[in-house]
């Protein structure tokens, strides 16, 4: 067996999470328990939620706690299984952690099968932004067809199959990206009608033109100035889906909320947060669903891969720097 390697949170990051905030160890692997697995893990997700369960707060989930193996749903092989339903060969995904080598409990870890798909793909499109896109749109958004949607980070992950689940169901699509190389692809490969490149100027006043009849839902992803001009553009009992808001996960002090948080009563709209796991039960039903589209040639999955386990704090960055294009995934 190949050395193993574990990347442990070594204190709270302060902004952007730098080398620092990290500890690389090589623990050998503990012997199994009844109803544990051990997995080579083989990819990892990068995900905008991992900065926020760096954090020692209230949240949906406990923070990862200092010296602890950072939290992070990954994509392996079963290498040895004493739990029910888990062969030797299966391949899996769940909460592997950043480490090459995974033995804990079966719970929350489901059999995935890479003829339908590569592994890769059910950490995004068949994975958790996919789920997240799928029932954030759906679900908590209530598409009508026909309706106009805006989606924040459009390019990234959750973002781009937002907006094509949302032209498969006969909307008008608007996208926000950053830089103009962002909002061609958006445009290009992903379907949006349109796209505004929030570094380009006004964005109010940008989406105001680009919406004339307002906006139905709003796909927020990033929060803060975005949001708030979503907000003065919000149609008549418009939805708003709170899904994240990196542009404010690494800032030091807290942030504001929105400014005009009014427009929801004057448009009778709604704003309701997502946290994707409510859906775990139905997670099958949505990938079937996104599987056979994908298979129609209606729905393209956009992988961004860094190869190594070593550059994982630099993929993390990657993130948040918006130096990604697509799902970003670490290659162990």
């Amino acid at each position: 067996m190949a050395t193993p390697v574990q990347i442990k949170l070594s204190k709270r990051p302060a902004g952007i999470p730098q080398d620092d905030v990290w500890e690389t160890t090589n623990d050998a692997p503990r012997d199994l328990a009844d109803g544990e697995i051990a997995l080579d893990v083989q990819y990892l997700s990068i995900d905008p939620a991992m900065r926020g369960w760096m954090r020692d707060g209230r949240s949906y989930v406990p923070p990862v706690g200092i010296g602890e193996v950072m939290r992070a749903i990954g994509a392996g092989v079963v290498t040895a299984s004493k739990a029910d339903g888990f062969d030797e060969g299966d391949a899996v995904v769940g909460l592997t952690g950043v480490q090459t080598h995974y033995v804990g409990p079966s719970q929350g870890f489901n059999k995935v099968f890479p003829g339908l798909a590569p592994l890769p793909t059910f950490l995004a499109g068949l994975g958790m932004p996919g789920m997240t896109a799928y029932f954030g749109l759906l679900d908590v958004g209530q598409l009508k067809d026909g309706e106009t949607v805006l989606v924040s980070a459009a390019a990234g992950a959750v973002g781009g199959i937002v907006g094509q689940i949302a032209k498969i169901k006969g909307c008008r699509v608007i996208g926000l990206a950053g830089g103009k190389e962002k909002c061609d692809a958006v445009i290009n490969e992903y379907g949006f009608d349109d796209c505004i490149d929030y570094k380009a100027g006004d964005v109010g006043a940008a989406i105001k033109k680009a919406c004339p009849d307002r906006i139905d839902v709003y796909f927020d992803n990033v929060g803060g100035e975005i949001l708030d001009a979503a907000l003065n553009n919000i149609a008549m009992n418009g939805r708003i889906v709170v899904c994240g808001a990196i542009s404010q996960y690494n800032e030091v002090k807290a942030p504001a909320g929105p400014a005009n948080y009014l427009q929801l009563l004057v448009q009778r709209a709604r704003m309701e947060g997502l946290v994707v796991f409510d859906y775990q039960k139905r997670f099958p039903e949505a990938a079937m669903q996104m599987a056979g589209w994908a298979q129609e040639g209606k729905l393209k999955f956009k992988e961004h891969v860094v190869e190594g386990i070593e550059n994982f704090p630099d993929a993390l960055r990657m993130l948040f720097e918006g130096r990604n294009h697509g799902k970003l995934v670490v290659k162990i």
